[in-house]
């Protein structure tokens, strides 16, 4: 099992979508068709509630699962903490092999996108829980942007877990970066004129 988790807004939903292209996998499949869902709809929602029920969780279903949890999330309107160990720890008492994803995004993007949604920036929330957890891989939301299916190929290498990265809506998923619209060119900086000169010709 892979759990993905990350700041609220650095593409926990994203990365739901690109795990869940694969046929064997079992995750948030709804999202194919979907732009965006609330977590409480996410396939183990009642789990990260309570995560106890994990234990009676058929796990024959699939060889390879997916879950998908921001850090916090909300839950009927509270920003909640995810209980991330207790789940993991009911995950291999059961003998699954849990490895652990953490979504990653330019800060400042982070905290404009939390702070236009939430009213104030809570990624300063998730850095404090994550220091407790040893992550198998960190997901960059960029590094998917800039070099996508290389770095999907990548990512199911380094972790071992199944990623189709040839599947067609990997270009739908990726189509347009969310990033742009918070960033607007600049004419000119101070440090344009030395970087100029110094790649100019010199022979």
């Amino acid at each position: 099992m892979l759990i993905l988790t990350g700041p609220q807004g650095s593409g926990n939903h994203m990365w739901s979508k690109i795990f869940a292209l694969h046929p064997d996998v079992m995750g948030w499949r709804a999202l194919l068709g979907e732009y965006w869902i609330g977590h409480d709809r996410e396939p183990f929602a009642d789990h990260w509630r309570e995560p106890k029920l994990l234990r009676s969780f058929d796990w024959q279903q699939a060889d390879y699962y997916v879950t998908s949890i921001s850090v916090p999330y909300m839950e009927n309107g509270q920003a909640t903490m995810p209980p991330i160990d207790q789940f993991r720890q009911e995950a291999a008492m059961s003998g699954v092999d849990v490895k652990i994803a953490i979504c990653g995004r330019d800060r400042n993007v982070l905290g404009m996108q939390e702070q236009r949604l939430r009213g104030s920036a809570t990624f300063w929330q998730a850095l404090i829980a994550y220091e407790s957890l040893t992550p198998d891989i960190f997901l960059s939301f960029e590094l998917l942007q800039l070099y996508q299916r290389r770095y999907l190929v990548s990512i199911s290498k380094t972790i071992d877990f199944p990623i189709h990265a040839d599947s067609e809506m990997i270009d739908t998923i990726l189509e347009t970066d969310s990033n742009t619209k918070y960033f607007q060119p600049i004419k000119h900086h101070w440090l344009d004129d030395w970087a100029r000169k110094t790649s100019a010709p010199w022979r």
